[in-house]
């Protein structure tokens, strides 16, 4: 995908395309981009966020999983957890 078809991608899932925001989510995860996940569940996409957390879980990203913790996830504190556990 080129930057100027993420690009407008962005610009649909900002105007409210449901399409646009869960193909950002896939492509995201597929590329481990945890700042596009986190920019799209800080505006609401509850999937981005399930996302985020499994990526962050994947990548081992404790920072992250911490951060989301911190505000209250408790998928994320559960991860966080199991990962610290090991």
């Amino acid at each position: 995908m080129t930057m100027s078809e993420l690009d407008d991608l962005r610009e649909r899932a900002a105007a409210g395309d449901r399409d646009a925001v869960d193909e950002l989510i896939e492509l995201a995860g597929e590329r481990g981009d945890l700042g596009e996940l986190r920019r799209l569940a800080d505006d609401g996409s509850g999937d981005a966020a399930d996302q985020l957390i499994e990526t962050a879980t994947e990548l081992g990203a404790l920072d992250e999983l911490r951060r989301l913790a911190g505000q209250g996830n408790r998928t994320a504190a559960e991860q966080l957890a199991e990962l610290t556990e090991e």
